[in-house]
């Protein structure tokens, strides 16, 4: 068992850690039909397009500063009762406007369930600004000018999400470099539904200091050692790689290969109740399935921490945790 160690998050889209349980409540709060994407008790999709569709469905269900609040507050707890101690959630002012409470009240609520899960449990969290790749560079740019005017001080970071095999990288430098210039910490989604290729032209368009994924750079062997030898970390989230049939088991799973090769790797959970897992099941998978040490886990952990996008006394703090 990895009880015993302490964990930290980077990776995480907040909508997508609304457990069903939770989303039937806001459901039954709205009078909202969920019949189609909850059966018993589980999410329900097919394959990342569908899952996609499913995703967007349970975030419409959450409509108030308030639901995000509870949101937040929910997921990170959860997090600490499993003895994490960092989290970063992935968030998208996008959403709150299309949902109609517009993009601060979203980021308020969120920052509020944050700060309230500190107060009784003591775990850090921060947010990541995302931009939604199927939406194109224009709305991008916008996203990412309201990121850079860092509406909450716990929005630290910047990244690209949504349908990878859309649009290229190249179309996004614009929004990175606005993001980048404001002083937020760039990751991006790449190498996940599409090849080395994808993890190729983030390093080259957009020079992260993380990917989230990343885990298709295992196709380019020089790829690899590009990542190695620039120390860019890589956001690897197994359980949803396998979930979504990237890989077809957790024994083809490129983590310990990665590793090994010299790259910096984290474990973090992504969407966690749409593809059966944890945080905490992440670290289980690593111990159990994958065959990594608690010294190697904990390295991992290290690693985190030490690419969080937080300021350099937080950084001290959470490392002297470990």
């Amino acid at each position: 068992m990895t009880a015993h160690l302490k964990k930290a998050e980077l990776h995480c889209h907040i909508e997508g850690a609304a457990s069903p349980a939770l989303a039937l409540d806001m459901a039954r709060k709205y009078n909202v039909d969920v019949s189609d994407i909850i059966r018993d008790g589980a999410y329900v999709w097919t394959e990342f397009s569908d899952f996609l569709i499913c995703y967007d469905k349970v975030a419409e269900l959450f409509r108030t500063e308030e639901d995000y609040a509870l949101l937040a507050e929910t997921y990170l707890t959860e997090l600490a009762d499993a003895g994490t101690i960092y989290s970063e959630i992935i968030v998208s002012p996008d959403h709150g406007n299309t949902i109609g409470i517009g993009a601060d009240a979203y980021i308020r609520g969120l920052a509020a369930g944050i700060e309230a899960a500190k107060a009784k449990t003591g775990i850090e969290g921060r947010m990541i600004i995302t931009i939604i790749r199927h939406y194109g560079a224009e709305r991008a740019e916008k996203t990412a000018l309201y990121a850079a005017e860092r509406a909450h001080p716990l929005v630290t970071g910047f990244n690209l999400a949504g349908e990878e095999r859309m649009h290229k990288i190249a179309d996004f430098t614009r929004a990175f470099d606005i993001a980048r210039d404001s002083g937020l910490g760039i990751t991006i989604h790449a190498g996940e539904m599409a090849g080395a290729f994808s993890v190729r032209d983030a390093l080259d368009h957009v020079r992260p200091a993380r990917i989230s994924h990343g885990v298709r750079a295992i196709e380019d062997a020089d790829l690899v050692a590009r990542i190695a030898d620039e120390g860019v970390v890589l956001e690897t989230c197994p359980g949803s790689n396998v979930a979504l049939k990237v890989f077809p088991d957790f024994p083809s799973h490129p983590l310990r290969a990665l590793r090994d090769a010299g790259c910096r790797v984290t474990l973090n959970s992504d969407d966690p109740p749409f593809f059966h897992t944890s945080l905490a099941q992440e670290y289980e998978i690593a111990s159990h399935v994958l065959g990594f040490s608690d010294n190697e886990i904990n390295g991992m952990t290290r690693t985190a921490i030490e690419a969080a996008f937080v300021d350099e006394p937080t950084r001290a703090r959470l490392l002297a945790k470990l």
